[in-house]
């Protein structure tokens, strides 16, 4: 098992709050989804909830109940920064391609051009707030190949929130020996939560 101690200045307070935000939001009030400024703030927040409560549940799981007490080595600290923006990124992507593909077929939304426009704007935001450049920059070669072989008519359907699951397993910081027995459970954690993104996104758009 994995040994470190807290520094609670090492410790983003933003981080937790996002994580700690799980708690609540079944009793927070929801937005409606009218405009692309709403969808948007729907991608982008929803994006962050999935992968820091599943990157720190995953964590919680492997290193106990006092599994905040690992955290001293900066090098550890470092990894769960990265990993943090990693998946997200690809979070963003598997959210945003959903998010279009679903409104193309059930409301004949056809500016799908626009989910480039609106995955740029967030991560153009979010350089300002750390995301490391080197991140950004992959994160865009990524979506610019995945979106060019994008199916919008079948893609909502068809494991849309695959590749944030196996980031969440590939950017982990947990020896690969162990990474390798949670297999199954890493990625079906994520696809669970994604569910329930998928039936607030259907309510959020219904009229």
């Amino acid at each position: 098992m994995l040994k470190y101690k807290l520094k609670f200045k090492d410790v983003k307070l933003e981080d937790f709050k996002v994580y700690l935000f799980a708690l609540f939001k079944a009793i927070l009030p929801k937005k409606k989804i009218k405009n692309t400024e709403d969808l948007k703030s729907f991608i982008q927040k929803k994006s962050a909830w999935v992968s820091q409560v599943t990157l720190y549940n995953y964590l919680k799981t492997r290193m106990g109940t006092k599994w905040v007490l690992h955290f001293d080595d900066e090098k550890f600290l470092s990894s769960i920064n990265k990993a943090k923006w990693n998946i997200y990124s690809i979070a963003l992507q598997d959210l945003t391609f959903y998010s279009f593909s679903y409104l193309n077929v059930f409301f004949n939304y056809q500016e799908t051009n626009k989910a480039n426009e609106i995955y740029e704007e967030i991560l153009n935001k979010e350089s300002e707030n750390g995301m490391p450049t080197e991140v950004i920059l992959f994160a865009k070669k990524k979506f610019g190949e995945r979106i060019q072989k994008i199916d919008w008519k079948r893609y909502y359907e068809s494991w849309p929130f695959n590749e944030s699951a196996l980031a969440l397993y590939e950017w982990a910081p947990i020896a690969e020996e162990l990474k390798t027995l949670d297999r199954k459970i890493v990625l079906n954690s994520m696809i669970l939560k994604w569910d329930n993104i998928k039936k607030e996104f259907i309510k959020l758009i219904s009229i």
